[in-house]
């Protein structure tokens, strides 16, 4: 037994059931810990699960994907993540069978991100990976020992599959790279929060409306029920005392057939048994009958406190005051549910039910932490009202998200963009809905985690940055709205007429040149068709850089840990400077494509000299050349000078780029004296 004690833990899926649970129990009880919770907010999710949590100083709620790479290295870095609870998965067995690709997507590629970011940032010394009974499949109807934790996976639905095979990876990932990890496999869980796709608010929500309990088969099939608070403290169990490389059970040997559950509960409501229960045709394959040897978490210290009949008659008593706390859930209770029967479809939004008690759709509890804490929408303090109303796709993104920091200081009203670029009618819906003044696209597939990543999946990189783009500006244009464009200058690379050094740079009218990457032969390719467009301001960012030097895509982030790096004059683009301005480009009405980098260039040698100087005076790199950078990357990359002069024309206080550099990202940042 071990004695682990965590710093800054990072739960994901934590607005989920289990997960909330989880949280609010640790937030609760260890005031010393912090605890950063992610959460997409799927349909089963509800931020008010984590409403006993929101006012505490160790607590902050971040909206995301953890299929989003770039979301969790800034997590796991800016955080200082030590510890990761991992319970963010699709659960339902039904939906496996109806949309089982979302379940591979979610269930072991999400898992995958998050191992990968583990060992690339190397500071994690817990991973605890929250698996399911599930994965061991049926157990035989006359076993007297249940399965313990070497015995074998053998899945039988589409769900369990996933989650076996996502276990694969922990398990390769702890022994290939030495990841400290631990997997639970855990018995049904009920109590209050859970999303009535499940057997037991299912039932108890149709019998408080009066509707028959629909049983899949004969209902002779055995599970096993946990009561909630009991897995909470399992997994405070497993935290502190687990060992690193094992795996623990999280069950009961108290078992009850499902039509059992179904008579348990008619009973509860005073309703016959008998006229309540209804047989319905069965799944593809429902598993007889799961069950667990529990004993190796016992040896912890850990056991069951809640009796069936106690934690049933809390549960329904929660559910009976709490009737609408998931809103509209009528396709979670039919028989067979799908995931795109439920509210919002796969993903649920920043509205309605999700909101707390305070109609906010942030949580945060410390005001003080600077992550990426993202809102649906913000309006102004201002007693004033702003004349403005900005409507931003990117909200997972860093411009995005740096966007809805700046309206929100200048208090400008916005929300995020609900549909996908590339659906025309969810764009529409956004915008009826938003009534904005102006678009702002910060959308788009860069690669993850590189460009590089575009030259195999190019039909994904095509469907957003051309044929996503072209739709939101065709779109904007039809409603009378300006679209604000974050494009790309890596569409131009040194030449004759341009050469290195010579301060020549690429105007605005110039023909793009670069074809090296997929990646900026679809921006060069959407960035000729918008102009046709008199709608749309393109800004043409390049090499972004911001003086928060712990976001893994700035540029002096990524450089300073590389081992070597090229040595080549850019222009480039200081966010902490620029983006300000495009926010004044729209209230302009400005049009048209634009250099959007500060004048000048700077190359990767000064930057590091700076960062030298700035930063860590110990720090050494080493160079390599353009043939053997070749060597480590797919697809080449573009270097050039573009020529700022029209934006400095019309913005005359904006700075060179080593001026900016040294005013906004490194003298803010100095740890050296002056």
């Amino acid at each position: 037994m071990s004695n682990y004690t965590p710093k800054n833990i990072l739960i994901t899926g934590a607005a989920g059931f289990i997960a909330s649970h989880v949280a609010n129990r640790l937030v609760r009880s260890y005031p010393e810990y912090n605890i950063v919770v992610l959460d997409k907010l799927d349909y089963c999710s509800n931020l008010k699960n984590l409403s006993p949590s929101r006012s505490s100083p160790n607590f902050k709620f971040v909206k995301g994907d953890i299929g989003s790479a770039d979301l969790v290295n800034y997590l796991l870095i800016t955080e200082n993540i030590d510890t990761i609870m991992h319970f963010a998965a699709q659960t339902h067995v039904d939906n496996s069978f109806g949309n089982s690709f979302e379940f591979t997507k979610n269930n072991i590629y999400g898992t995958h991100v998050l191992l990968e970011a583990c060992k690339v940032t190397g500071q994690i010394r817990r991973f605890i990976h929250v698996s399911t009974d599930e994965v061991y499949g049926e157990t035989d109807e006359d076993a007297v020992v249940g399965n313990h934790e070497a015995s074998q996976l053998l899945p039988t639905n589409p769900y369990s599959a996933t989650k076996a095979g996502a276990e694969m990876l922990v398990m390769a990932y702890g022994r290939s790279y030495g990841l400290p990890v631990i997997t639970t496999r855990g018995n049904n869980v009920y109590g209050p929060n859970q999303f009535p796709e499940k057997l037991i608010p299912k039932f108890i929500l149709l019998a408080l409306n009066g509707k028959p309990l629909p049983i899949h088969g004969d209902g002779s099939n055995v599970r096993s029920y946990l009561y909630c608070e009991d897995v909470a403290e399992a997994f405070e169990v497993v935290l502190h005392r687990g060992d690193v490389g094992h795996v623990y059970n999280i069950g009961t040997k108290k078992e009850r057939r499902v039509i059992d559950v179904a008579k348990d509960i008619s009973n509860l409501f005073n309703k016959d048994p008998d006229a309540s229960i209804q047989f319905v045709e069965n799944r593809p394959f429902n598993d007889q009958r799961y069950f667990l040897d529990d004993q190796k978490l016992k040896n912890l210290g850990w056991s069951e406190k809640t009796t069936w009949e106690e934690g049933l008659k809390k549960t329904m008593d929660w559910y009976v005051n709490n009737p609408d706390w998931w809103g509209d859930v009528s396709g979670a209770l039919l028989p067979h549910p799908r995931m795109l029967m439920m509210p919002g479809g796969v993903e649920r939004n920043l509205d309605g039910a999700e909101k707390d008690d305070s109609g906010s759709s942030e949580i945060s509890g410390n005001a003080n932490h600077t992550g990426m804490v993202v809102p649906a929408s913000k309006t102004s303090n201002s007693p004033s009202k702003s004349p403005y109303k900005f409507l931003i796709y990117g909200r997972t993104g860093w411009i995005g998200g740096l966007l809805s920091k700046l309206c929100e200081k200048q208090g400008i009203p916005y929300e995020y963009g609900k549909g996908r670029l590339e659906d025309r009618s969810q764009l529409l819906s956004d915008i009826h809905a938003v009534k904005p003044t102006h678009v702002f696209n910060a959308a788009g597939v860069t690669g993850r985690p590189n460009v590089d990543w575009c030259e195999s999946h190019k039909t994904e990189t095509i469907r957003t940055n051309v044929a996503g783009t072209l739709n939101l500006a065709d779109v904007c244009k039809e409603n009378g709205l300006l679209m604000m464009n974050f494009a790309t200058g890596c569409i131009f690379e040194y030449n004759a007429a341009h050469p290195e050094g010579s301060g020549i740079g690429f105007k605005e009218e110039d023909t793009p040149n670069f074809t090296g990457s997929f990646y900026s032969k679809t921006k060069a390719m959407v960035e000729e068709l918008l102009k046709e467009y008199p709608n749309v301001c393109t800004l043409r960012v390049r090499m972004p850089i911001s003086s928060d030097l712990n976001n893994p895509r700035n540029f002096i982030t990524k450089i300073s840990r590389y081992n070597k790096v090229v040595n080549i004059p850019n222009s480039m683009t200081i966010l902490d400077e620029l983006l300000p301005i495009s926010i004044e480009m729209a209230k302009r009405n400005l049009t048209g494509i634009w250099n959007f980098t500060n004048p000048g260039v700077v190359s990767h040698n000064e930057i590091l000299e700076m960062y030298k100087k700035y930063i860590n005076p110990e720090f050494k790199w080493s160079n390599f050349t353009l043939e053997e950078q070749a060597k480590v990357i797919v697809a080449p990359r573009s270097n050039n000078e573009m020529d700022a002069s029209k934006l400095k024309k019309e913005f005359p206080e904006l700075l060179s780029i080593k001026e900016s550099l040294i005013k906004n990202v490194f003298e803010p940042n100095r740890k050296t004296s002056a």
